[in-house]
C-alpha cells in the first residue's frame, strides 16, 4: 500500500460552515478500518475545534493553531510547537484598535483589513513573528512555524512518512503542508491558487470532494493518478535526444547488469543521492562493502563483524533513518537466508510505515542465486521497491528475474545480458542493434513496453574515487583479498588492502613476486576485487614491459598505485 495517511484540512475541506456531515464522517471511518491513519491539520485553535467537532477520536494526531499545536486524541495531551505570543504585542495590537483577536497556545489570529495594523506592531516592536493569510483571517505565528513543520512532526511521531500521504485542502495556509505529501489534492471550493499547485483537483466540494479522495484511494490506492505524480520521478538520465528519463519512485523493479567496471555502483551511487535528496528512505544490501561512503546513511556490519537482522530492522525503524547492510562477515552460504528473514521484515515494515521506499542490492547474485530453489528457501511473490544489482542476468533465479520490471544494462555484451532477462521473462528478445554500451551511458528496458532505449546516466556528485580509502586504509574480506602463495603454494600472505599489498610485495622474495606478476594476478585482482578497471589496464602494461624485472615491477606498481590511492581525494578524482 503505497498511501498510508490522509492528511486534511478543517474549513473549506471536510467541514461546510464550520460543520462535517454525517456522510463525511462515515466515509473517514471506512478509511481508518482499511488500516490508513489520519491527521487533521487545521488553522484553528484547539479549545475551538473541540466545540465545534466531535469526532477528533478519528484522527491519530491533529495538527492546530497552523502548525504550532500538536494535539493527541487518545490521550487528550497537547505537545506546543512554539513560543507564546508576546503580551507586549497584544496590548499594542489592542491599543491601536484592531478588535475581535483571537490568542491560542501560540496563535495570534485576527480579521481583514486588519494586517496593516498587525505587520506594523510587529516591525516597530521589532519582533521574529510572521503573517499567514488564510482566505479573511490574519494569523501571526512564530517565524518558522507552518502547517508544513507541525504535520511532519505529527508523522514522525506517528513513523510514517510524507511520501506516503496524501494531503486534501482549500486555502493559501494549506500550500505548505500539501507540498509535503506525496499526492496532494483540492476541493472543488478551494481556491484557484491551491488548484494550480496541487497534483488532484478534485470535482466536488467541501467533504463531498474529501469523500470522492476517499473513495479513489480505498479502490486503488490512488493508482489511476500516478501518472499526474511526476515530480517525484527518480532522473536515471536523458536519452539521445536529452529528455529526462526517470524510474518511478514507489514500486520500482529493475535488475542492473554489466561487466566488472562499467559503472554500476557508481550508476547506484548517483540514484542514492537523488533519492535522499527528495527525502525517500533507502536500505543498501552491500555484500562486499562498496557503500560505506554513502551520504545521510548508517552502516550496520563489517569485514570483522556480521550484522544481525534485529539490528538492522531497529535502525530501519527509525524516523527518516537510511542503513548500508555490510555484509562482508557473513558467509556466503549464509547470505540467502539472511537477506530472506531481512526482506520479509523490511516488507512487513514497510506496511506499518512505508519505508525504506527503496531496497537496493548489490551483488544480488550473493542473496539470490541461480540455484536458489536448491535452498530450499521461499522466493517473495513481489519483488516492489527493489533494485537488484548483478554481474549478468543468469547469476539469478530464475523466478527472481520474472519478477523484475526493468533492466539497465552497462558495459560490454548487451546483447547476452538481454537475451538471458528476456528467455527468463519467455518474452521476444529485442534487437538491440549494438554489441557494447560506452562508460557513462546504459541501456533501459522495460519488459511491457517495447524496444530498448539508450541514454547518457546522470553523474553522480560523489567523487568517482569514493572508495580511496577504503581500498587504500580498509579491510576486503577474504574472498577479495589478495593471496601470496608463491609457485608451491607454500605461503599464505593475506593483503586485504593496497598499503598491506605493496608492504607485502616488498617483503616477499623475487620468486614469490614473479610467479603471481607473470600470471596477472595482480592485474586481475586491481580488475574484479579491487574494482579499478583503470589501474589494471596500466598494470597489464606494466607486466608485458617488465616480466621479469622484480625490482623494477615492485616499483612501478608503487608508483601506479600511489599516484591514485595515496593523493588527496581531489587531486585523484583529476586524474
Amino acid at each position: 500500500m503505497r498511501y498510508l495517511t490522509l492528511c486534511t484540512d478543517y474549513d473549506g475541506t471536510i467541514a461546510h460552515d464550520g460543520r462535517v456531515d454525517a456522510e463525511t464522517v462515515a466515509a473517514l471511518e471506512e478509511l481508518r478500518a482499511s488500516g490508513r491513519r489520519l491527521v487533521l491539520v487545521t488553522g484553528r485553535e484547539i479549545d475551538d475545534l473541540l466545540k465545534v467537532f466531535d469526532r477528533v477520536d478519528l484522527f491519530d494526531r491533529i495538527v492546530a493553531e497552523n502548525g504550532a499545536l500538536l494535539y493527541r486524541p487518545k490521550t487528550r495531551e497537547e505537545r506546543v510547537l512554539g513560543e507564546e505570543p508576546p503580551a507586549s504585542f497584544i496590548g499594542e495590537l489592542q491599543r491601536r484598535g484592531v478588535d475581535n483577536i483571537s490568542v491560542g497556545r501560540c496563535i495570534v489570529a485576527t480579521w481583514h483589513p486588519h494586517e496593516r495594523e498587525v505587520l506594523e506592531v510587529i516591525r516597530d516592536l521589532g519582533l521574529e513573528l510572521q503573517v499567514i493569510f488564510n482566505k479573511g483571517a490574519v494569523m501571526v505565528l512564530p517565524s518558522g512555524i507552518n502547517k508544513a513543520t507541525g504535520l511532519q512532526v505529527a508523522l514522525d511521531e506517528m513513523n510514517v512518512s510524507a511520501h506516503n500521504s496524501v494531503g486534501v485542502g482549500d486555502a493559501e495556509n494549506d500550500h505548505a503542508f500539501l507540498n509535503i505529501c506525496e499526492c496532494s489534492a483540492a476541493v472543488a471550493n478551494a481556491l484557484p491558487a491551491v488548484k494550480e499547485k496541487v497534483d488532484i483537483v478534485l470535482g466536488q466540494h467541501h467533504g463531498a470532494g474529501v469523500r470522492e479522495l476517499i473513495a479513489e484511494m480505498l479502490a486503488d490506492d490512488l493508482a489511476n493518478r500516478a501518472a499526474r505524480l511526476q515530480r517525484h520521478e527518480i532522473l536515471l538520465g536523458r536519452s539521445q535526444r536529452g529528455e529526462a528519463i526517470t524510474l518511478p519512485p514507489f514500486g520500482i523493479s529493475a535488475l542492473v547488469v554489466g561487466t566488472s567496471g562499467g559503472g554500476k555502483s557508481t550508476m547506484a551511487t548517483g540514484l542514492v543521492e537523488r533519492l535522499s535528496s527528495k527525502g525517500y528512505g533507502f536500505c543498501i544490501v552491500d555484500p562486499e562493502g562498496d557503500y560505506d561512503a554513502v551520504e545521510n546513511a548508517a552502516v550496520l556490519g563489517s569485514a570483522e563483524r556480521a550484522p544481525s537482522v534485529d539490528e538492522c530492522m531497529q535502525l530501519l525503524a527509525r524516523p527518516a533513518q537510511n542503513a548500508i547492510i555490510n555484509l562482508l562477515g557473513l558467509k556466503l552460504a549464509d547470505r540467502p537466508a539472511f537477506f530472506m528473514s531481512l526482506f520479509t521484515r523490511v516488507r512487513d515494515l514497510r506496511a506499518k510505515t512505508g519505508r525504506p521506499h527503496w531496497l537496493i542490492v548489490d551483488e544480488a547474485h550473493h542473496v539470490m542465486p541461480a540455484d536458489w530453489q536448491s535452498t530450499g528457501l521461499i522466493l517473495p511473490q513481489q519483488l516492489n521497491g527493489v533494485l537488484l544489482m548483478s554481474v549478468t542476468p543468469k547469476l539469478l533465479a530464475p523466478a527472481t528475474l520474472r519478477l523484475i520490471d526493468s533492466l539497465i544494462v552497462l558495459g560490454e555484451k548487451p546483447r547476452e545480458m538481454v537475451r538471458e532477462f528476456a528467455e527468463a521473462n519467455e518474452v521476444e528478445v529485442p534487437d538491440l542493434g549494438l554489441d557494447k554500451i560506452p562508460g557513462g551511458e546504459a541501456l533501459l528496458w522495460h519488459k511491457t513496453a517495447g524496444q530498448p532505449e539508450v541514454l547518457v546516466l546522470e553523474p553522480s556528485r560523489t567523487d568517482r574515487r569514493r572508495h580511496l580509502r577504503k581500498y587504500a586504509e580498509g579491510s576486503l574480506g577474504e574472498d577479495r583479498s589478495f593471496y601470496f602463495r608463491g609457485p608451491e603454494g607454500k605461503l599464505k600472505l593475506r593483503a586485504h588492502n593496497l598499503i598491506v599489498f605493496m608492504d607485502l610485495a616488498d617483503g616477499v622474495d623475487d620468486e614469490t613476486w614473479l610467479y603471481h606478476w607473470r600470471r596477472g594476478d595482480v592485474t586481475t585482482w586491481l580488475r574484479l576485487c579491487v574494482k579499478d578497471e583503470p589501474l589494471a589496464e596500466r598494470v597489464a602494461v606494466a607486466v608485458r614491459e617488465l616480466p621479469g624485472d622484480a625490482t623494477r615491477s615492485r616499483e612501478r606498481v608503487r608508483e601506479l598505485i600511489e599516484e591514485i590511492y595515496t593523493l588527496p581525494a581531489e587531486a585523484a578524482g583529476k586524474q
